[in-house]
């Protein structure tokens, strides 16, 4: 798309985005510019329908998947008055939430470096992947900042527990940390065992129906907030409405005709 951002189309009749981060000379660093195009493309994904669009793999091309901060903007945000940090900082939080609200499933794919608000796309993403070389890190404090942004985010992946014990400091740790404190799904070996558990992930997703991918995800922010009671009837109203859809109908016929359902690719197991 640009010389920030890279948008391809993969999988049968394209129904993969693979978003790719393309400024691996300052280690794929937001700027404004980066952020203004992220949100973007996932706004623009976000209006797909469900056949069209069935997930989205977010990387970064280069050694590092996202570093953080670009060190210009970060000088540039130094001469601004209180004001405009607000609307700067606005401008990222509104980033990560059409992210994380994008309806179909996204994957990272982490290699070398996530630091700052590179934990933020970790947080926003669906099902993270990392090498396991990778280092990950709240690093703000160690510039006299802090991860205010990027907190709701990660709290609601990570916990209070592990953000307190990892945002005042800024210690930088490894994949396996990071897969313990839930940050991180899986991690592997190289770049070829990354590759290969995207691709994994990504097929796992295709085998699925497309409006319950959907939906499943949905889910799980829908009953965040919600008492006991309301998430009774609302999953019952979800369950019900799926459960009388053509997808799901389809589904169970071509389980029990044990052939695969009419959206799964032909090599699909």
């Amino acid at each position: 798309m640009s010389d920030l951002l890279r948008l391809e189309r993969i999988g049968p009749g394209g129904v993969i985005a693979w978003v790719t981060l393309t400024r691996p000379d300052v280690h794929n660093a937001f700027n404004a510019s980066v952020i203004a195009e992220l949100r973007t493309t996932f706004a623009a994904l976000a209006r797909e329908g469900p056949t069209d669009l069935r997930a989205v793999v977010l990387a970064g091309d280069g050694p590092s998947f996202c570093a953080g901060a670009d060190i210009d903007w970060m000088r540039a945000a130094m001469t601004l008055d209180v004001e405009g940090n607000e609307q700067d900082a606005m401008a990222m939080a509104e980033m990560f939430d059409t992210i994380d609200t994008c309806p179909v499933p996204v994957i990272a794919r982490v290699q070398g470096a996530a630091l700052g608000g590179g934990m933020g796309l970790c947080a926003v993403a669906d099902f993270v992947v990392a090498e396991a070389g990778a280092r990950f890190g709240f690093t703000e404090t160690r510039l006299g900042i802090l991860p205010a942004v990027i907190s709701p985010f990660v709290i609601a992946k990570i916990g209070e527990s592990h953000a307190r014990a990892l945002f005042p400091g800024g210690r930088r740790f490894d994949a396996i940390r990071a897969q313990r404190i839930g940050l991180v799904h899986e991690v592997v070996e190289g770049e070829a065992a990354l590759d290969g558990a995207v691709d994994a992930t990504v097929a796992d997703i295709l085998a699925a129906g497309p409006t319950a991918a959907r939906a499943a995800k949905a889910i799980v922010r829908e009953v965040r907030g919600l008492g006991h009671g309301a998430s009774k009837w609302h999953t019952a109203r979800i369950m019900a409405r799926q459960r009388t859809s053509d997808e799901a109908q389809e589904g169970f016929r071509a389980f029990t005709e044990k052939r695969k359902p009419g959206w799964a690719p032909e090599d699909a197991e």
